[in-house]
């Protein structure tokens, strides 16, 4: 089944926010030029994140957020500025809509002290450019906030197209996610990937992180061979050389690696996407944390996607079945999925987080420093069952540049970036 367009984790995120009638809404039905959002003149309208996937020239792929307003009142009210605060974490550019009735306040320059310290850029815009004395109190506002600020009409269209314009600027700063291999492939390389089909494999389809290794590898103008992991063998006496490197699914780590002479480089794409999506130092540091690990300690295993769990899950059945091996007894275990995260995961002993295919970079560089942030140590499913199989040195070599090891290593031999 072909991918019909470029995934959601892929894209730059781009968050409206504001106060409640700012004209969020009306702006982000503006950009994309249909009635994505709900527009309203009762306060509060928007009440969860709406996500619209778009290309936006000459930005490319992006994904357009709506959020509740950052004034909301009531219990309620606060449930809903906390997901549009959430929202930050994984957004690459923030566009604060000021409501020009209103002015700015404390809602504002909170939200503007927020996106400083994420590091989130911002650009200010005012919707409802027709408002009567905007032109004199702009020049105020731009110097208390110490930003420029556009105006434009959702209504009339005007200024839609310098705003698109201003957000290709601003976006064109972020530094791009690293590639998932094409730096580690040269044209003419022959690069295996071992894809198990078992009962949580898609009917169809392949996963993600095997369908962006593929494109990857096309892009090098390197050869792919696909196969499962029980026709490893029979792959490898095909071709006339050895591959210039092996990539499996973290779930097949020990026969693949049983299969492999010593020398041919071996990895998985989680340890790949512990690279792209993350801080491979980090995660790789994290394995240590099992050897303080003893019964009773609670265990965080958090995955980006909401897929359907079947029996023999890697996460709810096979690392939960490791780590008990590791300390000889049972632990605490906490499962989140897709965007839940904990506010507060300093009570973990240990967080294992999925190689992230789902989520963009910054979400996942915003959780990893809450868990460093906490003293949490954290791991990603590929080093940890790397790890735990004795193979990590191994497995590391091709993205750390290293020389595989051409013998079996102990536990304790390989080292953190």
């Amino acid at each position: 089944m072909p991918m019909p367009e470029t995934p959601l984790a892929n894209r730059l995120h781009i968050a409206l926010v504001g106060r409640r009638n700012a004209g969020k809404s009306s702006l982000i039905n503006a950009l994309t030029h249909q009635d994505i959002a709900l527009v309203s003149d009762v306060p509060g309208t928007t009440t969860d994140p709406v996500t619209k996937a778009m290309e936006l020239l000459p930005l490319g792929p992006v994904a357009l957020i709506d959020t509740a307003g950052i004034d909301d009142t009531g219990a309620l009210g606060a449930l809903r500025i906390e997901r549009t605060l959430r929202v930050l974490r994984r957004c690459n550019l923030a566009i604060l809509v000021l409501d020009p009735t209103t002015g700015i306040g404390e809602p504002e320059r909170n939200l503007l002290e927020r996106l400083d310290r994420q590091g989130v850029p911002v650009v200010l815009v005012v919707n409802k450019a027709d408002a009567a004395n905007l032109e004199t109190v702009l020049p105020f506002w731009e110097e208390a906030l110490g930003l420029p600020i556009l105006t434009v009409s959702a209504k009339t269209g005007r200024g839609i197209a310098e705003l698109t314009d201003l957000i290709a600027q601003v976006a064109a700063d972020d530094p791009p996610e690293p590639p998932l291999l094409q730096d580690l492939v040269a044209p003419g390389d022959t690069v295996v990937l071992v894809t198990p089909i078992d009962l949580a494999a898609p009917r169809g389809r392949l996963i993600l992180p095997q369908v962006q290794a593929l494109r990857e590898i096309l892009d090098a103008e390197a050869t792919a061979v696909v196969v499962k992991e029980t026709q490893l063998a029979h792959a490898l006496h095909q071709l006339r050389r050895r591959p210039d490197l092996v990539i499996t699914d973290s779930q097949a780590f020990r026969p693949v690696a049983d299969a492999l002479p010593w020398g041919v480089p071996l990895t998985s794409f989680s340890i790949l996407f512990a690279r792209q999506k993350g801080d491979l130092e980090q995660l790789v540091a994290g394995a240590r944390a099992l050897e303080r690990l003893v019964p009773g300690d609670r265990v965080l295993i958090s995955e980006a996607c909401t897929h359907d769990r079947k029996c023999g899950d890697i996460g709810r059945d096979q690392i939960p079945a490791l780590l008990r091996e590791q300390v000889g007894g049972d632990l605490d275990f906490t499962w989140t999925s897709g965007l839940g995260f904990p506010d507060d995961p300093g009570s973990y002993r240990l967080a294992v987080h999925c190689g992230g295919c789902m989520i963009n970079r910054r979400e996942m560089l915003s959780r990893l420093e809450e868990l460093g942030a906490a003293g949490v140590p954290v791991v990603n499913y590929g080093v940890l069952m790397a790890h735990c199989q004795g193979i990590l040195g191994r497995a590391l070599a091709p993205v750390l540049g290293r020389v595989p090891p051409r013998e079996p290593e102990s536990l304790v031999t390989w080292s953190p970036v």
